[in-house]
């Protein structure tokens, strides 16, 4: 919330910096009154350049400065101006003075004037030039004129916002008395422009968000007259900020290196820079810490470093200086955002004396500690934002007497305690408010009425139940509300939706909220999204009025239908969730006409009916779930229309047919899922073909026969294949070994997000799986599952040593098939299968001695086949029952009751066969039991030990001295036994 307010006062800052500069300039380059321009004649050579050059521009707009060009005396056309004794033209003043406004999308700069067309050399032969500004025009991509560098006598060129591209020319680098450039905001593709270090003149240089690339010249820091340097938004450069900042800038006082390559760590040397007033760094690869000696910095306004790779603490104390008038530090520090980086340790106390403080930014950082009670000194501060980070202890009541407080941020911390009117007793200009994802206590009597009128309100994970917060009803300035899981119940009351209208979103999710929402209530805001989702609501389900765009009703109690006028009174929605209620009918056709539905989740309710064919009208549809229901008929032929489908769900319904050949379209696909309903046909081939983002494939419990193709294997990036349940038959394809999504080791966690509405709105990729036999829901954690389920089918033939390949498997199903073999010895490449179950088929011979290396095997399953010979019960097989092994009548041996030949039976050779196993039992089971019970408690318990008593240290040490000893004498016996 702080963070983007904040980034908008800083664009609108160096606006501002910007016009300043070119006021101060336009004054000291000696703009003419137009009174003493009216008693001069302009030079007739110059007024026919001026005409030619005009005869090459464009503007039909009838404020155009160009309509004044006419008459002899070029002094008093309006953008001209010429010397006061020899007439010759000095000025030439284009630029538009009411370009567009900033968040502004419309074209408001047009409706002063939009200058376009060439630039003619005429202009050249304006040989007393010295003030040139074409600025916020529109020239469509032409080049700058190389002829501009032959003004010797020009000092200010401002070419920003014009719509220049190309190289920046050489030539420009004979403007010997040049004081001020400016050509950002354009689509210069160029090296930057290393001449720019021998003209001695300039005093501003702007460059800002072009496109220039290579090495910024260290000898920048040595221009004599340089005060303000900006290249920021040009990611190409390339600089160490160490070496950069060395450098004399001796009056310098604004610095802009915003996203432009910088790396390196923040020097010492920068409290030299004893004239800098603004300093924007932000959205670098800047490391290490801030230094002590920026306290030197008196002059200092603005310190932007948001977005780097910023570790180590924030200094405890910062370098003072003679020169600074006041004592405190910073004295002129206005903005300090250091927000995104890595910075840790505790939030120092000397931010507390910085008196003219209007923002403090140290938003999502490594921060912990408490929140210093310090803060309330900073008198002048709007913006306070220290939101995700790792502060602890309570909110200081003190912060309730920052009056001049817009902007309070403290959320996604590990803040706890109670909040009381206290905390908000001056914070009557409050407007933006986020304690959220920490544990307050929200405790304020029932007559409380805020001082504050917020805009921006966050209590998400707050506890604010059980009543609906009365203190809520004086707000009616509100635009977004989030009370996501604060653990009020009960129902709405009616007083909340007279406000309602100022609302653009409304979370109030997971909580017990009851009752009956109205049938329709009205949202004013421009891009609403209304998330109810997670609680006890009945009744029908409401439409609310106004742009809505996303609309949550998920996990409630609604009945009934769904109404049918829905794209009528919602025609914006991009996401509509309606999952997990008691709506029964059918989907409505009309649903296909709001066009611009990403999200449609119907998920887990009692539909009915076809699905209609009209949803495939929201062309730009990425996700699709209508799972969990009872709808019927064949799946249409005429999806498959866009490429722009990532993830669809029709699993569990009572689906028929066969899979459209249309679905080959679906190029963006990721996730297919078609379990649990009655298709029937081949799998076709073409599902192998162009999916190079699928990597879920669910046709489980159908009626789908043949053999498996064979082409599956090109699906480069599958990870689950779950074709179980089904009736195919044939043999398993040798192919299947070459899964590259399988063959790799998923270790990285990556959420999988589709159609992200705006932030915070989202469809989250969900699977149920069977896993180790259970049926399992898997959400965050999806993206490291590698399963491959082809059991209940028909399949035949050898089992495929091939899949051995796959050393990302997790989980490996074949069971309840017709294959024979043998279980290669090299299935112990297999290190992090999990479960494998190769139960009811033919395989045959020895079970191979290696299955026992796999230790992360949770779950074996070798029953009902024709293994024999004994089992190889060690390693990690000891924690298998016999069930894992029963209906194999040749094998033998432990954990089964059946002897193996040659088995000592007569008591003699130290032990009978049971003793032998009971001992291996024992000592196997003890052994791997140890290995996961003492990563948890074997490195915890020694420390609390040896850091508590000394008596306490000896007794526990004496007692794995005993169990390692009678650990080595169980092994010396069973040894024994074996010999």
């Amino acid at each position: 919330m702080a963070t983007i307010n904040s980034c908008t006062l800083r664009v609108e800052l160096m606006f501002h910096i910007n016009i300043i500069f070119f006021l101060i300039v336009g004054e000291f380059v000696g703009h003419v009154d137009a009174d003493d321009q009216s008693i001069r004649t302009c030079l007739e050579s110059d007024r026919e350049a001026l005409l030619d050059f005009k005869s090459g521009l464009e503007d039909p707009n009838r404020n155009s400065p160009l309509l004044s060009w006419r008459g002899s005396n070029c002094c008093q056309w309006r953008g001209i101006s010429c010397d006061n004794s020899t007439g010759a033209v000095t000025h030439v003043d284009l630029h538009n003075p009411h370009p567009f406004e900033l968040g502004d999308s419309s074209n408001s700069r047009y409706e002063f004037w939009n200058i376009s067309g060439e630039i003619r050399p005429s202009l050249s032969k304006l040989e007393s030039l010295r003030y040139l500004d074409l600025s916020f025009n529109t020239f469509n991509g032409i080049s700058i004129p190389k002829f501009i560098g032959s003004f010797q006598n020009l000092q200010y060129l401002n070419l920003s916002n014009a719509g220049f591209s190309g190289l920046i020319p050489l030539q420009l680098g004979n403007l010997s008395s040049l004081q001020h450039l400016d050509l950002s905001f354009n689509h210069l593709y160029s090296k930057f422009p290393d001449w720019l270090v021998n003209i001695s003149s300039l005093r501003t240089i702007y460059l800002t968000d072009n496109h220039l690339s290579g090495r910024i010249p260290l000898g920048l820091a040595d221009l004599p007259h340089l005060e303000a340097l900006s290249l920021g938004g040009n990611y190409n450069l390339r600089a160490s900020i160490s070496q950069l900042l060395r450098g004399r800038w001796e009056k310098i006082q604004l610095l802009d290196l915003d996203l432009s390559g910088i790396h390196g760590k923040l020097p010492a040397a920068i409290g030299n820079m004893t004239s800098l007033a603004d300093l924007d760094l932000s959205n670098n690869e800047i490391q290490g810490g801030i230094p002590s000696s920026i306290g030197k910095l008196c002059n200092l306004t603005m310190f932007f470093m948001w977005n780097n790779s910023l570790t180590g603490t924030l200094p405890e104390s910062l370098e003072e200086t003679q020169n600074c008038v006041s004592r405190s530090p910073l004295p002129s520090l206005q903005y300090l955002d250091l927000s995104d980086n890595r910075l840790s340790g505790r939030i120092p106390e000397w931010l507390g004396q910085l008196e003219n403080l209007i923002e403090l930014n140290l938003y999502d950082n490594l921060l912990h500690g408490p929140i210093p009670i310090s803060l309330h000194l900073l008198q002048n501060l709007e913006i306070l934002s220290l939101g995700a980070n790792r502060l602890n202890g309570t909110l200081p009541e003190s912060i309730g007497q920052l009056s001049a407080l817009s902007q309070l941020d403290v959320g996604s911390n590990y803040l706890t305690g109670v909040v009381t009117e206290r905390h908000f007793l001056k914070h009557t200009k409050l407007e933006g408010l986020d304690l959220s994802f920490n544990s307050f206590n929200f405790n304020m009597d029932s007559n409380w009425v805020p001082p504050f009128q917020t805009q921006f309100l966050d209590l998400s994970s707050c506890h604010l139940g059980p009543s609906f917060p009365a203190w809520l009803k004086s707000q009616n300035k509100i635009e977004e509300l989030h009370f996501f899981n604060t653990s009020i119940s009960g129902s709405i009351p009616h007083w909340f939706w007279e406000f309602s209208p100022s609302l653009n979103t409304i979370n109030f999710s997971t909580n017990q909220l009851e009752g009956q929402l109205p049938s329709s209530f009205k949202l004013s805001g421009d891009y609403v999204i209304v998330d109810f989702s997670h609680n006890l609501f009945e009744g029908p389900i409401p439409l609310p009025i106004g742009y809505i765009v996303a609309l949550d009703l998920s996990n409630n109690r609604f009945s009934g239908s769904i109404p049918q006028n829905i794209s009528v009174v919602l025609p914006h929605l991009m996401s509509l969730s309606l999952a997990a209620n008691r709506l029964s009918g059918e989907i409505p056709a009309s649903i296909g006409n709001t066009w611009c539905l990403l999200v449609i989740d119907l998920s887990s309710n009692n539909l009915t009916g076809a699905i209609p064919t009209s949803i495939w009208n929201c062309s730009g549809l990425m996700v699709l779930d209508l799972s969990k229901n009872s709808l019927s008929g064949n799946i249409p032929s005429v999806f498959g229309q866009s490429s722009s489908l990532q993830t669809l769900h029709l699993s569990e319904n009572k689906l028929s047919g066969q899979i459209p050949s249309l679905f080959r379209n679906f190029s963006s696909l990721e996730t297919l899922d078609l379990g649990s309903n009655k298709l029937t046909g081949k799998i076709p081939s073409w599902i192998g073909e162009g999916f190079h983002y699928l990597r879920i494939i669910s046709l489980r419990s159908n009626a789908f026969y043949g053999e498996i193709p064979s082409s599956l294997s090109n699906l480069s990036s599958l990870q689950v294949l779950d074709l179980a349940e089904n009736q195919l038959s044939g043999s398993i394809p040798a192919s299947f070994g070459d899964f590259k999504g399988m063959s790799r080791v998923q270790n990285r966690v990556k959420y999988l997000f589709f159609a992200m509405v705006t932030d915070g709105v989202y469809y989250e990729e969900n699977m149920v799986l069977t896993l180790q036999g259970q049926p399992l829901i898997y959400t965050r954690t999806l993206s490291l599952v590698t399963s491959m389920d082809l059991s209940g089918n028909n399949l035949s033939g050898d089992f495929p040593v091939e899949l051995t390949k796959l050393l990302g498997l997790a989980v490996l199903n074949l069971s309840r098939n017709h294959i024979n073999g043998h279980i290669p010895a090299n299935i112990s490449k297999l290190e992090q299968l999990l479960s494998l179950d190769l139960s009811s088929n033919r395989l045959s011979g020895r079970i191979p001695e290696s299955l026992s290396s796999l230790s992360f095997l949770g779950r074996l399953n070798l029953s009902n086949n024709g293994f024999s010979g004994m089992i190889p019960y060690t390693g990690h097989t000891t924690t298998f029952e016999a069930s894992s092994f029963a209906g194999n009548p040749g094998l033998c041996g432990a954990p089964l009751d059946a002897r193996c030949a040659g088995d000592d039976v007569d008591g003699k050779g130290g032990g009978s066969s049971e003793d032998q196993v009971s001992v291996d039992n024992f000592i196997d089971k003890w052994f791997y039991l140890s290995v996961g019970v003492g990563f948890a408690v074997g490195l915890l318990v020694p420390f609390l030990v040896m850091a508590a008593r000394k008596s306490w240290s000896d007794a526990y040490f004496g007692l794995v001295d005993k169990v390692a000893e009678a650990m080595w004498l169980l092994r010396q016996r069973r040894a024994k036994c074996k010999r």
